[in-house]
């Protein structure tokens, strides 16, 4: 990569398309280091400040990544997400499948359509704790009760942002079925419908709820998000057939890469 570019704005646009074309040529290849401003600069003959410039805005459109101050690489492009409350009912028929046909299929691929066995990262933390206070209000769950939170991260290729949800189901719920106690026993085939339906729970009702802000500096890290795009923060709440919340999902979204679809069945007339 050793071209003149002329200066000025030009120098910024020919600099722009040779980092294109790198990328999309394999030159560059996602998670690959890009040169420094200064080797950027030497390389085609633009100042630093033309450099600087180019790969901020190539930062803004996704397709560089890094930490300011540090040093930048080819952004591993993230996996479209599509929700639909279509899989709700789908998720709810496949609890009474036997365990083979459960295990087939989960919310990676209902998501992304990524087999979670080709994930490359697919981790899961459960802890008891006491619980935000309006997770405990939803749940209906006393002063001196516990929760068990779940949390569960996913990132579907190396150097990839993750994919989050945590759950929160009452302890003394689940406690009923010790082997819903156990992360080691994650992915659930079946997931949390089934799990809840070993003891006893049908769920009637799912509601989510959905409201966006920016995301903190952590969740731009760790999700890999380019600066300006919003959060997607989904609050679902699954209620049994008796109208008790039973779980609170907390699933934070980038939506640069989020397609959220819902269906609504109208009566006829």
């Amino acid at each position: 990569m050793s071209r003149r570019s002329p200066s000025g704005d030009t120098a910024a646009v020919r600099l722009e398309a040779e980092l294109r074309t790198a990328i999309t040529r394999g030159d560059l290849r996602p998670g690959d280091l890009v040169p420094t401003t200064a080797e950027l600069a030497a390389n085609y003959g633009v100042n630093k400040n033309t450099a600087s410039k180019v790969v901020a805005g190539l930062k803004d459109a996704g397709i560089l990544t890094g930490p300011a101050g540090g040093r930048t690489r080819v952004r591993v492009q993230p996996r479209q997400v599509t929700r639909s409350n279509d899989r709700y009912h789908e998720e709810k028929a496949r609890v009474l499948l036997p365990e083979v046909e459960r295990a087939s299929y989960g919310a990676a691929e209902a998501d992304t359509g990524q087999s979670v066995r080709d994930l490359h990262d697919d981790l899961y933390r459960y802890e008891v704790v006491s619980g935000p206070a309006d997770v405990r209000a939803i749940l209906g769950i006393a002063a001196d009760g516990d929760v068990l939170r779940r949390t569960y991260t996913r990132r579907h290729a190396v150097g990839a942002g993750v994919s989050m949800s945590i759950s929160y189901l009452s302890y003394d719920l689940v406690s009923q079925n010790p082997d819903l106690l156990e992360a080691r026993r994650e992915p659930w085939p079946g997931g949390t419908m089934h799990q809840l339906y070993t003891v006893g729970i049908e769920l009637g009702r799912i509601d989510d709820h959905i409201t966006a802000s920016m995301p903190t500096p952590e969740e731009q890290r760790q999700f890999d998000i380019p600066t300006g795009v919003p959060m997607l923060r989904i609050r679902k709440i699954s209620y049994g057939t008796d109208g008790q919340a039973v779980e609170v999902a907390d699933i934070p979204l980038s939506a640069e890469r989020t397609e959220l679809i819902y269906r609504t069945p109208l009566e006829r007339w």
